[in-house]
C-alpha cells in the first residue's frame, strides 16, 4: 500500500512538471534583466535580481486601475452567479412543473454554443443600448452566459443529492419553500457554491475575447487585455515588464485555489460532476 502511495505521487510529480516549470520560470524570470531572459546558455535564476520591471507595468499604463476593473467586475459577476445558479439550480432540481426537464435541455444548449458565435450580435445588441466602451456586457454576458449555464448545473445537481426528508423535516417545522432554499439548502450548499465561485471567478479573470471588443479605452482595460499592451516604441515585447505583470495576474489565483482546493473538490464531487 506505501509502495503504491509513493508510485502515485512520483507520477504525479512528473504530470506536474508541465505546468509547474513555466509558472516559475515566469516567476524567476520578471526578477531578471532583460538581456538575461535570452541568454545562452540560459539559466532559472539570476545573481542580479530586480524589481525594475514591477515598476515599470504600473508607470507603463495604468496597471493598478486595470487591476481593479478585473477585481470588481470578477467579484461581481461571481456574486450574481452565484444567486442565480443556486436559485436555478434549485429550482430545476426541487420544483416539479410542466416541461421542467426539456427546458433544462434548452438551459444546457448554452454550453454547445462558443462565444465567437454570439458575439457578432451581442455587440450590435450592446451598440444600440449605448454599453460599447464600458464594463456592462462583460458583467452581463458572463454573470448570465455559459459559465452560469454550468454553475447552474452544478447547483442542480448538488440539490438533487440532498435528502428529501430534510425538506420534509423543514415543512413540518412550518417553512416554506423560500424558507427551506434559505435556511436549509442554501448553508448545505457551501461546498458546491465554492466550486461555482472558483469556476465562476477563473472565467471571468481570464476573459480575453469580450474586452478586446467591447472596451477600447485603456483605463476600463482587464488584465488580459492589458498583458497584450506592453510593447516598446517599435513594437518589441517588453518581456521582463510584461512577466512582471502577469506574475502579478497569476500568481493571487494560485492562492486562492490552494486555499480553497477542498472546498472545491467536495464540490464537485457532491455535485456528481466527474
Amino acid at each position: 500500500m506505501r509502495s503504491r502511495r509513493v508510485l502515485l505521487v512520483l507520477a504525479l510529480a512528473v504530470l506536474a512538471i508541465p505546468f509547474v516549470v513555466p509558472t516559475v520560470w515566469m516567476v524567476a524570470a520578471s526578477v531578471k534583466p532583460l538581456p538575461e531572459i535570452f541568454a545562452a546558455p540560459p539559466s532559472l535564476w539570476t545573481k542580479h535580481p530586480t524589481l525594475a520591471a514591477y515598476g515599470e507595468a504600473f508607470s507603463f499604463q495604468p496597471f493598478a486601475r486595470q487591476y481593479l476593473n478585473s477585481v470588481y467586475i470578477a467579484v461581481l459577476v461571481t456574486l450574481i452567479t452565484l444567486a442565480v445558479s443556486a436559485l436555478g439550480g434549485y429550482a430545476f432540481a426541487r420544483i416539479k412543473f410542466p416541461g421542467a426537464n426539456a427546458l433544462f435541455l434548452v438551459v444546457l444548449t448554452g454550453l454547445l454554443v462558443p462565444s465567437e458565435v454570439t458575439i457578432v450580435p451581442l455587440f450590435q445588441m450592446f451598440k444600440r443600448a449605448g454599453m460599447i466602451n464600458t464594463h456592462w456586457p462583460l458583467i452581463l454576458v458572463t454573470a448570465l452566459a455559459a459559465p452560469c449555464v454550468l454553475a447552474t448545473f452544478i447547483m442542480r445537481q448538488f440539490f438533487i443529492a440532498l435528502p428529501v426528508e430534510l425538506e420534509e423535516a423543514a415543512r413540518l417545522d412550518g417553512l416554506g419553500r423560500p424558507g427551506i432554499w434559505f435556511r436549509i439548502c442554501l448553508p448545505l450548499a457551501k461546498p458546491a457554491l465554492s466550486a461555482v465561485a472558483i469556476l465562476t471567478f477563473l472565467a471571468s479573470w481570464n476573459l480575453y475575447l469580450e474586452p478586446t471588443v467591447y472596451i477600447t479605452s485603456p483605463e476600463l482595460f482587464t488584465l488580459p487585455q492589458a498583458l497584450t499592451r506592453f510593447t516598446d516604441a517599435y513594437g518589441g515585447q517588453m518581456w521582463n515588464t510584461q512577466l512582471a505583470a502577469a506574475t502579478m495576474t497569476v500568481l493571487p489565483m494560485l492562492v486562492v485555489f490552494v486555499l480553497l482546493q477542498r472546498q472545491f473538490v467536495e464540490g464537485l464531487a457532491h455535485s456528481g460532476l466527474k
